[in-house]
């Protein structure tokens, strides 16, 4: 273990040093907290992303590591009415209706356009980390013969929305998490060691957590993972929609929509979704092909998971 954790510590410290940004997209995570780390003297500004009218789990941690690192941090409170704004203009880019995908990166939308409108030209992000390292929840109590299959599945087909909003704005995203040498590395580093019990819990990204402890705050290295949506309060967005979208109302247009486009829609939130969609894109149905989503008819190859409505397992 201790010969990864060298290695993950300098091959991670080059690939930040490599950065030109001037920017961190900052979560109170680990992910994004490591590389504020590697960067505190280069004097970065960070900025978080927080829904003012929803409750949010990450301003706590980001004001952490703004103090601990001496950075300055921007805590960019969006109102409703922005996001809401802000979920059209994602759609455009990302071209699919996934609901799960929209709540969690219209919250990177933001920080992107913050940093465009600010003046700057790249960011800093996280990307990666999870993927490489076993980060997210639903690994977390498989068998290490599960978890080897999972992570270099989860590997083979990840991709990162970021990118193409950072493209569509003109801003360079950069994701150190993702350098080559990081990947290569990453592979190597057995699964007992990316999922571990610790103090009678299981985590991801356990070597990564062990090896940063003692260079950022205890709280952050072991905090549990927590995905954008409910770290910048998006979440919220779902009770949201419940709300001003009545039963009756979502029924008569989740009928309508399946008999006129033969698209299943799950919820009210994604039938907010799915009407810019059409409006922007018209049918995702691909009735050509074999391998299409049984919820929206959209091609997925041999996915679990469906891009385009974020239907799983498939």
């Amino acid at each position: 273990m201790e010969e990864f954790s060298e290695e993950i510590y300098s091959v991670l410290e080059e690939a930040c040093q490599e950065t030109k940004s001037n920017v961190i997209s900052l979560s109170g995570g680990v992910d994004s907290s490591i590389i504020a780390y590697f960067l505190k003297q280069r004097k970065p500004k960070t900025i978080t992303v927080i829904a003012e009218d929803f409750v949010s789990t990450d301003l706590t941690y980001c004001q952490m590591i703004s103090k601990e690192m001496d950075l300055p941090l921007t805590i960019y409170n969006v109102k409703t009415t922005i996001i809401l704004e802000a979920i059209e203009e994602t759609i455009k880019i990302l071209k699919n209706f996934n609901d799960i995908e929209i709540r969690n990166n219209v919250v990177m939308y933001l920080a992107i356009k913050w940093a465009k409108e600010n003046g700057e030209n790249s960011i800093i992000t996280g990307d990666g980390a999870d993927e490489l390292f076993a980060g997210y929840n639903f690994l977390k109590n498989k068998s290490d013969e599960e978890l080897e299959r999972e992570i270099k599945r989860i590997c083979s087909v990840m991709h990162f929305p970021t990118q193409k909003i950072g493209d569509a704005l003109g801003v360079t995203v950069e994701s150190p998490f993702l350098n080559e040498k990081m990947i290569s590395l990453a592979e190597k580093i057995p699964v007992n060691l990316k999922v571990k019990n610790e103090n009678g819990k299981r985590y991801g990204k356990w070597i990564l957590r062990k090896t940063f402890e003692k260079y950022i705050p205890q709280k952050i290295a072991w905090r549990e993972k927590s995905p954008m949506q409910e770290g910048s309060g998006t979440v919220g967005l779902t009770n949201l929609f419940d709300s001003i979208i009545g039963e009756e109302q979502f029924v008569e247009k989740k009928l309508t929509v399946e008999k006129t486009d033969g698209v299943v829609i799950r919820s009210r939130e994604s039938m907010h979704y799915y009407e810019i969609f059409k409006k922007l894109f018209g049918n995702p149905a691909e009735p050509k092909s074999d391998e299409v989503c049984p919820y929206c008819k959209h091609h997925v190859g041999k996915s679990k998971f469906c891009r385009m409505c974020g239907a799983f397992p498939i």
